[in-house]
């Protein structure tokens, strides 16, 4: 289990080195994160992987020109990468964001929000929560409402709580968006970690849109 109080290591991968080494030197300023790397390909990043960067979350640009985020994704785990990533971009389509999030990605999360947000985000993600940009709720869970056969039915309560969820807010904010007790929201997270059989909040939601995302 991740140690609470253990430095947030950070490696950036954006192809523009102006927003690379301004986003860089707001962190190196961050008190319990540390900026084990920067780097404008995929390929500059596994090389630091390799020679053993180790950090705990990957800031990743969508748009690394000629590289596609999805194949270097999937070279991350075959590098055998056991952070997370988190998607800093101007901004993706709903597929794209379903796909991303299908890939393993822990985050999404826009350039133009602020640098404060962007540190809170990453704390939240360093947690093993998940981040997603209010715009991408409505792509990611357009038609939930027919799974595959021999699937488990959301119902409207289980997909409010995912959504909710996404946006990474606690029990007693979800409560208090759906009118409930927190005990009704720990009840309702508890029976969808069961009925997805995972057993994280990041799972559920990785989980979710895996068995659900040909239908989005």
């Amino acid at each position: 289990m991740p140690d609470p109080n253990a430095a947030i290591r950070l490696l950036l991968v954006d192809d523009h080195a102006l927003f690379r080494e301004a986003v860089a030197e707001k962190l190196t300023k961050e008190p319990d994160m540390i900026v084990a790397g920067t780097c404008g390909t995929a390929a500059e990043a596994l090389q630091l992987l390799h020679a053993g960067a180790r950090p705990t979350i990957i800031l990743l640009d969508f748009d690394l020109g000629p590289e596609r985020v999805i194949d270097f994704l999937q070279s991350l785990k075959e590098a055998g990468f056991d952070g997370h990533v988190l998607v800093v971009t101007a901004g993706v389509s709903g597929r794209e964001a379903i796909q991303l999030i299908q890939a393993g990605v822990h985050g999404i999360f826009h350039k133009h929000n602020t640098p404060k947000k962007l540190c809170d985000t990453i704390r939240q993600v360093a947690r093993g929560e998940v981040f997603l940009e209010t715009a991408y709720l409505n792509p990611v869970f357009h038609n939930l409402n027919a799974p595959k056969s021999g699937e488990p039915r959301l119902t409207e309560r289980d997909k409010a709580i995912l959504r909710f969820l996404f946006e990474g807010l606690a029990n007693k904010e979800i409560a208090s968006h759906l009118r409930v007790s927190e005990g009704a929201v720990k009840a309702s997270i508890s029976q969808l970690f069961h009925k997805l059989s995972v057993r994280t909040r990041a799972q559920l939601v990785k989980v979710a849109l895996e068995q659900y995302g040909d239908q989005l």
